[in-house]
């Protein structure tokens, strides 16, 4: 029961830290409250919790990637692969080396291979905080998915790198060919078993409801099950369960813009994955502050380790090993934004941002999360001999308080290099414009046709001809809405706001109605409860269609 308890207080966190985010007038990240509500959690009350990195990375992180691979632009994840890709395995390798031999430059008492296995914990960025820490500023949307491709993918590499790094410390020895044969199995693998695993899912799926009809609560479970599978299955082969997940999302995304499930479908296990998204990202955040008090009580005997006796040290530590990612994560990124110019593309397409800014925000989108603190707290109590690991307690310390750093820095970085930069929606409206036309016409031709074919078979055709004009007019009535410019023009803009609502208060009236023919007995329940449900889906219509400031 106390398992059950604790659980219950953590989703309670999580719902009161969305509520104390939206209460304070300055935006203050979203994680940064959540650890710190974590923390409270731990000093007032007597739950303990372990932390264990494969449940960790199955509960949280398999479902959490899986999404993020569902819902990432599949256009611009493939259109910048190449970018992608060496973010998220050539600068970890490069991090990995670099910081490495600088925290064992810092820290002798750290030793080059723990240093290299420290290293490769801090090498991944983290999705949510990277997500969370850009999510008020204005960074350029094809940088914005260069930066999620990165973090989908550096959390396998990092690991990759950490398991390494323990087995060189361990035996003093690595055979470079044996490791590139397990590095390249660990990615190829789990890709492959991540693609195969939704495919078949997704085409039994299909089968399934081809022929025996579509079950919508089937249909949900299915997509939540599949990151699992997928992990467990790569797991179970010796690939990387985490690009397994990544991989399986991706995938989902490919089938989403199938188009195979329906509408309803679509609807509540999107509403289904939000709540899931909402929840898990909340709990790994208060999870790692509940684990912080725990680690800072150590910083006496960990700074000890290091023939310190000042506490202050840590922070230095902390300080400069966050300098020098943030230094390596911008030597890469203007690297590759320069071999990207040489090759005529332009990293960040679509904004007057210039070269230096880019790579400041890529430098500053560097944020470190529960990936770090889950992998730091595997490395082992001893090396093979018995002896300890080296300044083990110093090195979970320092992963904690990079975490937290990199966070703030992030938060603040983000705000300060894109300040400059105006939100405009111009373009985006242009596109949008451009793609309701597209559709609307397209609508309107499938109409046409739908009614020559009637007119064809002669019966009640008028009927046909009319209510097709009817539904056809207001398809070319949104065509001429949306102007050569892509900007509707003021009076059809304030016709448009009028007209939204009018239809809200004729939706909440008729809402009004059925709940008290409800609460009156006076109609069947499952049928007010149905038809509630399509007026909700109308105005949530309504409420997407909103216009926002540009």
């Amino acid at each position: 029961m106390e398992s059950m308890a604790f659980i219950v207080i953590l989703l309670a966190t999580v719902v009161l830290s969305s509520i104390i985010a939206r209460s304070f007038t300055i935006t203050l990240p979203l994680p940064l409250i959540q650890i710190a509500l974590g923390c409270v959690i731990a000093n007032v009350s007597s739950f303990r919790v372990s932390l264990e990195p494969d449940v960790f990375f199955l509960l949280f992180l398999a479902p959490l990637l899986f999404l993020d691979g569902w819902r990432i632009p599949g256009e611009g994840l493939f259109r910048d692969k190449w970018t992608i890709i060496s973010l998220a395995f050539g600068l970890v390798l490069f991090t990995v080396l670099g910081a490495g031999v600088f925290i064992h430059w810092l820290i002798p008492a750290i030793s080059l291979p723990a240093a290299f296995a420290l290293a490769s914990i801090l090498s991944p960025t983290d999705t949510i905080a990277v997500s969370s820490a850009a999510s008020r500023a204005p960074i350029p949307r094809r940088l914005m998915v260069i930066l999620e491709g990165e973090s989908l993918l550096n959390d396998a590499s990092g690991l990759v790198c950490f398991r390494f790094a323990v087995a060189v410390a361990m035996t003093g020895n690595l055979v470079l060919w044996k490791a590139a044969g397990t590095f390249i199995w660990l990615a190829l693998g789990g890709l492959l078993v991540g693609v195969a695993t939704c495919v078949v899912a997704n085409t039994t799926k299909d089968w399934v409801s081809r022929k025996f009809g579509e079950e919508v609560g089937a249909q949900i479970l299915v997509s939540l099950i599949i990151p699992f599978t997928a992990y467990l299955i790569a797991d179970a082969v010796g690939a990387s369960g985490i690009l397994a997940a990544v991989a399986a999302g991706i995938m989902m995304g490919i089938e989403e813009r199938s188009g195979r499930a329906s509408a309803v479908t679509r609807i509540r296990r999107s509403a289904v994955w939000d709540a899931v998204q909402f929840a898990g990202n909340g709990v790994i955040f208060v999870l790692l502050g509940h684990q912080l008090p725990g680690i800072i009580a150590g910083a006496g005997s960990a700074i000890q380790q290091t023939d310190k006796h000042n506490e202050l040290w840590l922070i230095f530590y902390v300080l400069a090993i966050c300098v020098v990612l943030t230094a390596i994560r911008s030597a890469w990124a203007w690297v590759t934004i320069r071999l990207r110019l040489a090759l005529g593309e332009k990293w960040g397409h679509g904004t007057a941002a210039s070269d230096s800014r880019l790579v400041a925000i890529t430098a500053f989108a560097g944020a470190r999360g529960a990936v770090t603190l889950a992998a730091a707290m595997t490395i082992p109590l001893s090396l093979r001999d018995g002896t300890a690991w080296p300044a083990r307690d110093l090195t979970i310390l320092l992963a904690a308080g990079v975490i937290v750093v990199s966070l703030i820095s992030a938060s603040a970085g983000l705000a300060f290099v894109t300040r400059p930069f105006k939100v405009s929606r111009v373009n985006e409206l242009q596109e949008e414009c451009a793609i309701r036309s597209i559709a609307a016409r397209a609508a309107i031709d499938a109409i046409g046709e739908a009614v020559r074919e009637k007119e064809a078979q002669g019966s009640g055709a008028d009927l046909y001809v009319q209510a097709g004009e009817r539904i056809a007019a207001d398809y070319h009535r949104r065509i001429e809405a949306n102007s050569v410019t892509g900007r509707e023009s003021p009076l059809a803009a304030q016709a448009d706001e009028i007209e939204r609502s009018l239809r809200l208060i004729a939706l909440d009236a008729e809402r009004r109605e059925m709940y008290s023919a409800a609460r009156l007995g006076r109609q069947n329940q499952e049928l007010i409860r149905d038809l509630v449900y399509e007026i909700d889906l109308q105005e949530s219509q309504l409420f997407s269609r909103r216009p926002t400031a540009s």
